[in-house]
Parts: structure tokens; sequence; C-alpha cells
């Protein structure tokens, strides 16, 4: 009889264990949200592990991630810290699809948040994310806009090409060689083209000239290499720069395959 309910003593904790293990890690990642919601530079990080440790959990598990996903955007549109936000947007770049997408673009325009904004959306897999960065190009200037172009770049936009051509000619040199260098990384024939017609200021000459590197980089490397080679051609003319010449030089010799 003893031996009985000693067993079924037991029984009872390992049952009362297992129901609450799930428990306790809920209302861990719980407190670990409000924790956030006061969180500022300086704080206690440990206090957000648990987030972390939700995030990383939920590597393969597709329901975990889009709860996850939900809980953080909704985040991002209260009245948090910048430090806070910052946090989110680096969680949402590993867990983020499109159903964020709307609520992390909003802060594009964000001179403080911006350049977290891209963070994600450069991250995030899904073309909404290059869609709203490329719907927020002509809606930031200055440095917001140098750090969008950057980020079409990042994620070799091929649709941006036709914005990015048209601001090469943009009187802020540095948007002007911003969208050169993305031309260059999105690496297309029309961007190669876009970079060949483009008769760049003496500000920005040498810019175009490493963007139209970058761009016969990424032809090579896609494996059309007579578009690369004529670019490579075009940069070993000798009223060029010496190291614009020999990089010339070298990728004509990498495009043929010679010594």
């Amino acid at each position: 009889m003893f031996r009985n309910t000693a067993l079924m003593v037991v029984l009872a904790l390992i049952v009362a264990v297992a129901w609450a293990a799930p428990a306790t890690a809920d209302e861990a990642l719980d407190k670990a949200f409000d924790a956030l919601s006061t969180y500022d530079w300086g704080n206690d990080r440990a206090a957000l592990g648990p987030i972390d440790a939700a995030v990383a959990a939920s590597n393969k598990d597709q329901a975990a991630q889009k709860q996850l996903e939900k809980r953080l955007a909704e985040v991002l549109p209260s009245d948090v810290s910048g430090a806070a936000k910052d946090f989110v947007c680096r969680k949402l770049s590993l867990v983020g699809s499109a159903q964020c997408v709307p609520t992390v673009a909003a802060l594009l325009a964000d001179e403080k948040l911006s350049h977290m904004a891209r963070y994600a959306l450069e991250r995030i897999p899904d073309a909404a994310a290059v869609k709203a960065m490329r719907d927020a190009l002509p809606k930031v200037k200055g440095k917001l806009k140098v750090g969008v172009i950057n980020s079409l770049g990042v994620r070799r936009d091929a649709e941006s090409t036709g914005a990015l051509v048209a601001l090469l000619k943009d009187g802020d040199k540095q948007v002007a060689g911003a969208a050169a260098a993305a031309l260059g990384s999105i690496g297309t024939p029309d961007a190669a083209k876009a970079l060949e017609a483009f008769e760049a200021p003496k500000e920005i000459a040498l810019t175009v000239c490493d963007a139209q590197l970058t761009c016969a980089e990424r032809l090579l490397a896609d494996g059309k290499k007579a578009d690369a080679l004529k670019i490579y051609k075009s940069l070993s003319k000798p009223d060029l720069p010496k190291h614009v010449r020999v990089a010339g030089m070298r990728g004509m010799l990498a495009a043929t395959g010679k010594k």
C-alpha cells in the first residue's frame, strides 16, 4: 500500500513538472517582453535573454517564428525607447517575413532608426522587404536616401535600376555616388550599360570606376563573361588612373582565363 502511494506521488510530481516547464518558459518570455517595454541603453541586457533564446529555438518552427514576429512587430509603433526598437529590428532580421515589413518600413524615414529598419529589411528574405525600400526611395532625402540606395544595392534589386540611373545626375554627389555603387552591386547588363553611358563628374569619377569594376565582377560570377570583358576593356584606357587600368587589365585576364 505504501509503495503504491509513493509511486502515485512520484508520478504526480513528474506530470506536474512536465506541465509546469512550458508555462515557466512562457512566463519568462512574457517577462522579457515586459522588460523590453522599459528597456534602454545601459539597462541589463540579460533581461531580454528569453527573447534571444526563443528566436534561436524557433529556427525550424514556422509557427513559433510567426508568433514571435507578431509580438516583436507590435513593439515598434509603441512608445518605447530607440534601444528597444533597435533590439526588435535585430530580432526581426532573423524571424521577420512580409507580415512585419510595413511596420519596419515605417521607420525608414526616421532619422535615428532608419539604419536599423534597413538592417532588418536587407535580411528579411521576402520580396516585400525590397519593395518597401524601393517605394521609400523617393520619400527620403540626404543620408537617409543614401542609406536606402545602399540597401537596394545589397539586395541587388534589378527593379530599382531605372530609379538609380536617374539618381546618377542628382545634385547631391553622395546620392549620385551611392546610386553608381548600387548599380555596380546589382551587376546586370542593364546596370553595366547605364554606368558606361554615364559621363561622371570629376567628384564621383573614381566611384563610378569602382562601381564598374564591381559590376564586371558580378557579371563574371553570373557567367556573363562577354559583358564583363567589355567593362574591363573600357577601364583599360590610357586616360584613366593607373590603378583603374591595372584593375581593368587583371579583370581582362581573369575573364579570358589567362595569367
